[in-house]
């Protein structure tokens, strides 16, 4: 069953996986899950990836309406209401759906990610086109995090927590002007923002093909790092640090 992103807030996307009892991932508001309800959703099990607010404020109204729904999050005290805490390599078993975590540190010092038949929800960690910012880590680690993604199966679709893909297309095109693929992608992505539609979930392949954070090793990704730092990259860690600095300040 392919994932469900329902709009919540300025830009956020709330996940929904499964028909009837579904697995609810990253509730920053609960008016979106409360408008599926109408629908016939029924939180099965609530999932959470970190402790920011617009990925878990709505999970007290929702337990309000559905008391008892177990909410699994990161062993993280800024998140009191999970019942259950997951942290890397733990497998559950929830709402008829075998998930896997994903120790995913960088944006923040606990974030995790959860990979559920083929759907990876990975909250701020990994957006289309682009990375969460280094609230809580350094560089080499949400390389490292980003490259456990990056290491999944092609057809994985990635579930971010945010629609920031047209914004981060314009950076990635500073970064790789010529890639072919990075251009059908943007073109892509305008045309569904332009009918009202969501630019994901998308394939962890078309991201390896067009998202410079995962293309570190890329002769002219480190070229444009390189022109940033003022000398070539020591490694690939060095031309991820390099990137998300210039990100943190891009303007388009």
């Amino acid at each position: 069953m392919r994932p469900t992103p329902l709009p919540a807030l300025q830009d956020n996307y709330v996940w929904a996986l499964g028909a009837g009892k579904a697995l609810v991932v990253d509730p920053g508001a609960a008016e979106p899950v409360f408008a599926a309800a109408e629908r016939g959703l029924v939180p099965a099990a609530i999932l959470l990836t970190h402790h920011h607010a617009d990925h878990c404020a709505g999970v007290p109204e929702l337990l309000e309406r559905w008391p008892g729904v177990p909410v699994v999050g990161p062993d993280d005290p800024r998140i009191p209401f999970a019942s259950e805490r997951a942290g890397d390599g733990d497998r559950l078993q929830l709402g008829g759906h075998a998930i896997r975590v994903i120790g995913v540190p960088g944006h923040t010092r606990s974030h995790i990610a959860y990979l559920v038949e083929g759907a990876l929800f990975c909250g701020d960690t990994l957006f289309s086109l682009g990375c969460g910012r280094m609230f809580e880590g350094e560089a080499v680690q949400m390389h490292e995090s980003l490259q456990r993604l990056a290491a999944l199966p092609g057809d994985t679709l990635v579930c971010c927590g945010h629609e920031y893909t047209l914004s981060n297309a314009a950076f990635a095109l500073a970064v790789e002007p010529g890639n072919r693929a990075l251009a059908r992608r943007q073109a892509e992505a305008t045309a569904l923002r332009q009918a009202g539609q969501p630019t994901v979930p998308v394939a962890l392949s078309t991201e390896l093909d067009t998202n410079p954070f995962l293309r570190c090793g890329e002769p002219a990704v480190r070229e444009a790092a390189a022109r940033r730092l003022g000398h070539a990259p020591r490694n690939d860690a060095d031309c991820f640090g390099a990137l998300r600095a210039w990100k943190d300040g891009f303007a388009a």
